[in-house]
């Protein structure tokens, strides 16, 4: 049985990958185009490194914000399946 590696980033990391400013991404977040942060302590969140890369793929390949929305709630109800708490 092998074990699937997770890479948890930062904010940091999420705006050099993405471009977006904080306030757009939060923004994204809000409309369900970007999925929400794992809190990692009380005051420190970070984002699964597979969910930014799935979205920012399906922003390259040119998915409308409908399909986006479809593909942030796939990745969290398989985040809350998975690992039981998201």
């Amino acid at each position: 049985m092998s074990i699937e590696q997770k890479r948890i980033m930062r904010i940091k990391e999420i705006k050099a990958q993405t471009g977006l400013p904080n306030s757009t991404l939060y923004d994204h977040m809000n409309k369900g185009l970007f999925c929400r942060p794992i809190k990692l302590s009380e005051r420190c969140s970070g984002w699964l490194e597979s969910e930014v890369t799935a979205i920012v793929g399906a922003r390259i390949a040119g998915k409308s914000e409908a399909e986006i929305k479809a593909l942030v709630l796939s990745l969290e109800n398989q985040r809350a399946t998975k690992w039981g708490n998201a």
